[in-house]
């Protein structure tokens, strides 16, 4: 090997190392900011859903703390001008406030209100548990607003997967369902 390859495989190894380097700080902040959260609005004492700009928080990253600030929040636009102040309650625990944590936390140890087979564990990518309302009717996070999670907990129970697809279709197409329960 001549010193030149030696000189630009050093060369490109450390590059390599540094890349590596600066994409596990700005992984971590990025994927720490990401996602809605529920926080309590300072100004009203009442939650509020709010998204952290993750992109600013990335960029912000290399000088070793990131800046954070909000994409968007649920009082927005009329209370677009406050200070922010609700950004404390997520830097103090960034995972605490995360809608999907706290829906982790709720469904732990639970058991689906339909068929009463425990929810097990989460795994958001699919097959996701879903609530079921007052109205006996099945719903999604996504249907949602991360504001409302709270209250939403507190009048909803547990569904599995499977229970809210059965659910969903025998109220979308009951002409599809046979009930085979024996009397």
């Amino acid at each position: 090997m001549t010193t030149f390859n030696l000189v630009v495989t050093i060369i490109g190894a450390v590059v390599l190392l540094g890349l590596v380097v600066l994409g596990r700080v700005f992984g971590r902040a990025y994927l720490r900011y990401r996602g809605d959260r529920v926080i309590t609005c300072p100004e009203n004492r009442r939650p509020a859903g709010v998204v952290v700009d993750a992109g600013h928080v990335l960029l912000t990253a290399l000088e070793g703390k990131p800046d954070l600030r909000l994409r968007s929040c649920s009082r927005w636009p009329e209370r677009q001008d406050c200070g922010q102040e609700c950004l404390r309650q997520i830097e103090a625990a960034p995972e605490d406030c995360l809608v999907r944590h706290i829906l982790t936390q709720w469904y732990q140890g639970k058991t689906c209100a339909l068929c009463g087979k425990p929810i097990g564990e989460i795994h958001w990518a699919d097959n996701e548990p879903a609530l079921l309302n007052a109205e006996h009717r099945t719903v999604e996070w996504h249907e949602m607003l991360a504001a409302d999670v709270p209250g939403v907990l507190a009048t909803h129970q547990a569904v599995c997967w499977n229970c809210h697809v059965v659910n969903r279709v025998a109220g979308e197409h009951p002409e599809l369902v046979v009930d085979r329960k024996t009397k």
